[in-house]
């Protein structure tokens, strides 16, 4: 899980919830969203009441980190140093060939997105993404499914006449979303 934010619905909003100490109805509200807020604030977080990763490792959700291209703080700090490169806090192509390099040595899928899988095979975050942390991760059989936000309408763009393009032709790489599991259906 990349973030989470007002308006989304879901088993992963329900975790938030309840580590906020709030009632759980997994639909991100104004109120979950000024308890996070609130949250963020006391624990000298960016409080802009988006659950992304330097969150979800200070309120003990490890299971809903992913990192990936667009990224930015302190956990992809983490994976920088972790990879041996520059750490700018800044995920970019130099670090989803890193991610990649080092799924490929260990034997994981190399999407360039590092999860709960591939950090839990790196030195600085085996604290945190134990196998139950990963276990943690996958779609639990008393959850539902995640349901993404639909792609957004894009506009102004003309096919080329005579030419037709199918999904398996188009890069993932312009995909503003990239490529996903777990929660999401």
């Amino acid at each position: 899980m990349s973030i989470l934010k007002r308006g989304m619905k879901g088993a992963p909003v329900k975790r938030l919830q309840e580590k906020l100490g709030l009632s759980i109805d997994g639909d991100f509200g104004p109120a979950t969203e000024k308890a996070l807020k609130a949250y963020q604030e006391k624990n000298d977080l960016v409080a802009d009441g988006i659950a992304g990763p330097d969150t979800f490792t200070v309120i003990g959700l490890p299971e809903l980190i992913l990192l990936r291209q667009g990224s930015r703080g302190e956990a992809v700090k983490l994976l920088q140093m972790d990879l041996g490169i520059d750490a700018d806090g800044k995920f970019g192509p130099g670090t989803k060939k890193a991610v990649q390099a080092f799924q490929e040595k260990n034997g994981l899928n190399a999407d360039g997105i590092a999860g709960p899988n591939t950090l839990s095979k790196m030195l600085l975050f085996a604290g945190m993404m134990t196998p139950a942390t990963v276990k943690l991760a996958e779609v639990q059989p008393d959850e539902e499914h995640f349901e993404a936000e639909p792609m957004p309408e894009v506009k102004g763009a003309e096919p080329v006449k005579g030419e037709t393009v199918t999904i398996a032709e188009t890069s993932e790489e312009k995909s503003v979303w990239g490529k996903v599991t777990g929660w999401f259906s």
